[in-house]
């Protein structure tokens, strides 16, 4: 018999490490028996339910927009049945010579829409550019019946269309409230994207109030909901299915970059459509720019905002109340204008005739005005130009000749006559053939006048141009380097 070669105190150690053990491991699952079942729920089904019942009931105020424009061929009509040799076909002459200028033929385009119900009794709001120059425009319910829309109204300036289809006790959405939207909140796209009718896209408000260019009222929100060609004129709704915004426009090249019009301009725009089918806006007759660091410096603003009077109309609104060149915007009616772009927006709402108090910054502190708002006739276009400055600053100025004073409409300042690539004057903006009128707001007549100006510039000193162009008068910062 083999013996243990183990001590006994050993095994006897053994054997109460073993007794504890189990003794743990049955209290253990005794414990782990009476804990709660786990949960199971996720963070999905708490915090973001389903979206199908509100878009299943959204998704029937939304249509389908086709159009038809009849637009002009690339070429004459025999060219194609006549002319195997194109440009140098030697009967083109002849047929040309006795049939006389052959028309070019009419093309019918298609193109596809959105848009969407604000009336039972078959009002549809859209974008402009859904349904410009359309000679037939089709409307499609989400239960496949069609209707031909008629024009009520349009506003290119804002890329806003009203369409009426002859229909009764349609479904429609509610029109929520744009300004209360906060970046973050979660949108849904609905529309009609390369012709795939009631397409629902989900995402979030990622900006507002973006200027893309897209005309004198930008004022867009941005979302990464998915917007696609066709797109244009469907409903950009929040979680309660109430319409926040009109999609509008896309960047080609960028992904998760949309923009939509807010729903509370298009409620400003749509009553006027309906009794007018037009949009009249207000006047008030100023050419503004934007308030720069620079400029603000110059003119002893505090903070670089406002809208800048760069020139005031004659017999306009502005004028007749009192505002002038140089004034900085910062109220319009009890709103404070922070940005340049926010008070055309503001002026274009203002009901024609209605008084309104307007606070500028001029020569060192506030002053208010109150101007009576004209009618914005559409030859009224809004011009916008920039005009920059110079000694050896980079430019070569002269007087003003003959024919520059009749082509200008001025018979004062000097003409910038050559600008150094590369130098402060081109930085600036400063190019040849503006006429500077002021410096730092003293007028300049006559080139005595620009040189004695120049002359009392100081190392890192900003310095304000007026200066007028062919397209309109503007003022010019320019910083001129320490130690120069």
């Amino acid at each position: 018999m083999r013996k243990c070669k183990f001590p006994l105190w050993s095994l006897i150690l053994v054997g109460i490490c073993s007794f504890i053990i189990g003794i743990v491991w049955l209290t253990g699952m005794q414990f782990t028996h009476n804990l709660p079942a786990r949960p199971t729920t996720t963070v999905e089904t708490n915090s973001l339910p389903s979206l199908a019942p509100m878009v299943k009931e959204a998704s029937k105020a939304v249509v389908n927009i086709s159009t038809i424009r009849v637009i002009k061929g690339p070429g004459p009509v025999f060219k194609y049945f006549f002319g195997p040799f194109g440009e140098e076909d030697p009967f083109r002459e002849f047929f040309e010579r006795f049939f006389g200028e052959i028309p070019q033929p009419e093309m019918k385009q298609r193109s596809l829409g959105s848009g969407f119900i604000i009336d039972k009794d078959g009002y549809i709001l859209t974008n402009n550019h859904v349904i410009e120059k359309a000679t037939k425009i089709t409307i499609r319910l989400l239960n496949h019946k069609e209707y031909k829309a008629e024009i009520v109204g349009r506003d290119p300036k804002t890329d806003i269309a009203l369409l009426k289809i002859n229909a009764h006790n349609l479904p429609v959405l509610s029109l929520g409230d744009s300004d209360k939207l906060q970046v973050g909140d979660w949108v849904v796209a609905i529309g009609n994207p390369f012709g795939l009718g009631h397409t629902v896209t989900i995402g979030i408000i990622s900006a507002k109030e973006r200027i893309i260019g897209a005309g004198p009222y930008d004022h867009f929100l941005q979302t990464d909901a998915a917007i696609n060609p066709g797109n244009s004129g469907g409903p950009l709704l929040n979680l309660r299915g109430e319409v926040v915004g009109i999609n509008t426009a896309i960047v080609a090249q960028a992904q998760g970059i949309g923009f939509a019009i807010p729903i509370n301009m298009a409620k400003k725009i749509v009553p006027q459509l309906k009794k007018h089918h037009r949009v009249v806006r207000g006047w008030l007759g100023v050419m503004i720019q934007e308030v720069t660091p620079q400029i603000a410096q110059a003119l002893g603003v505090k903070e670089p905002q406002g809208a800048l009077i760069a020139d005031v109309t004659p017999n306009s609104p502005a004028e007749k109340a009192g505002l002038r060149r140089g004034d900085i915007i910062i109220e319009y009616n009890g709103h404070p204008i922070k940005e340049m772009n926010e008070l055309p927006r503001l002026v274009a709402v203002t009901p024609v005739g209605e008084r309104v108090k307007i606070k500028v910054w001029r020569d060192g502190k506030e002053k208010t005005f109150t101007v009576t708002i004209g009618e914005l006739k559409e030859e009224m276009a809004e011009e916008q130009g920039v005009v920059p400055s110079g000694y050896d600053l980079g430019i070569e100025v002269t007087e003003i000749t003959p024919s520059i004073a009749a082509r200008l409409g001025i018979d004062k300042g000097v003409v910038i006559s050559r600008v150094r690539p590369g130098s402060l004057a081109y930085e600036a903006g400063l190019r040849r053939g503006d006429v500077i009128l002021e410096i730092n707001k003293k007028p300049i007549i006559k080139l005595d006048d620009y040189y004695q100006a120049i002359k009392r510039l100081k190392p890192g000193e900003s310095v304000l141009f007026l200066v007028k162009r062919q397209e309109g008068t503007l003022f010019i910062p320019l910083q001129i380097p320490k130690g120069e």
